[in-house]
């Protein structure tokens, strides 16, 4: 008798190719399960709202009060008191930037990130474009809703403004896209440095540190040099009146994007040159 071997059908499993909806779909996937996400998130928007809120409450008191308004408000606008949580949100969406990407690198899962992905570079895109975006909505989202709160606030007021008065919507929206890029900024910092205390540290040194030290300079250097800050540029986006010495809407957002395209550049280096 001989035995006759029955032979098995060969399984065949299915090819997973890493392509750049893929890797987009699992940042986005990352982002959404960490709970800093939805805190980070939460007080950028929160910030955005109360702070424009408040200052615009703290505008109409000092009017109807009769009583010497405080400086600090007495140019104020509709647009400048809604935007008044912009430094605040700043840092908040910043922070989360950092962590988006430095924060793989502290709990070490870069490694396996870096594995499903071995060109790298995608995952930098991915997280950027990703966040970027979710940075942007939120933004968008915060300005819009808070100078319509404002718009309710101040009627019959010196400041008041309605959305079809010229250069508010160019003015919202620059300081939406000013935010979304800040994000991005975050992003490229955390790869780049690949500490959050580190990354913070710069992001913060950047957008508050560096203003105050180059006021410091002879005002001849200071009115040429502080213009090109980011934070300065970032300001000019969103800005309804620009000063002798600040850069114009447009002109400041293409000197932002291009920090933020210098940021991405070392980030982009750095991956690719050394190990995670």
């Amino acid at each position: 008798m001989t035995a006759t071997a029955v032979e098995k059908p060969a399984t065949t499993k299915p090819a997973y190719r890493v392509t750049g909806s893929h890797v987009l779909r699992s940042e986005s996937t990352k982002l959404w399960s960490l709970r800093s996400t939805w805190i980070a998130l939460g007080l950028g928007l929160l910030f955005l709202i109360a702070f424009g809120t408040i200052a615009a409450l703290r505008y109409h008191s000092g009017i109807t009060s009769g009583r010497q308004m405080d400086p600090d408000f007495a140019d104020a606008t509709g647009l400048s008191l809604s935007l008044f949580g912009v430094p605040l949100a700043q840092l908040a969406l910043g922070v989360l930037g950092v962590l988006v990407t430095a924060g793989e690198y502290s709990t070490g899962s870069i490694r396996s990130t870096l594995a499903s992905v071995p060109r790298r570079l995608p995952v930098l895109w991915s997280k950027a474009t990703v966040y970027g975006v979710v940075a942007l909505v939120i933004a968008l989202a915060g300005t819009f809703v808070t100078f319509f709160i404002g718009t309710g606030i101040l009627p019959d007021t010196p400041a008041a403004m309605t959305i079809g008065t010229g250069g508010v919507v160019r003015s919202l929206l620059g300081a939406t896209v000013y935010l979304g890029l800040i994000g991005v900024i975050g992003v490229a910092l955390g790869a780049l440095l690949r500490s959050v205390a580190g990354a913070i540290s710069a992001l913060v040194g950047a957008l508050m540190l560096v203003p105050g030290l180059v006021s410091l300079l002879p005002k001849s250097w200071r009115n040429s040099i502080e213009q090109y800050l980011p934070s300065n540029a970032g300001e000019s986006m969103y800005s309804l009146h620009h000063a002798p010495h600040m850069l114009s809407a447009g002109t400041g957002f293409l000197v932002f994007a291009a920090w933020t395209a210098l940021a991405l550049a070392g980030a982009a280096w750095r991956l690719s040159r050394s190990d995670a």
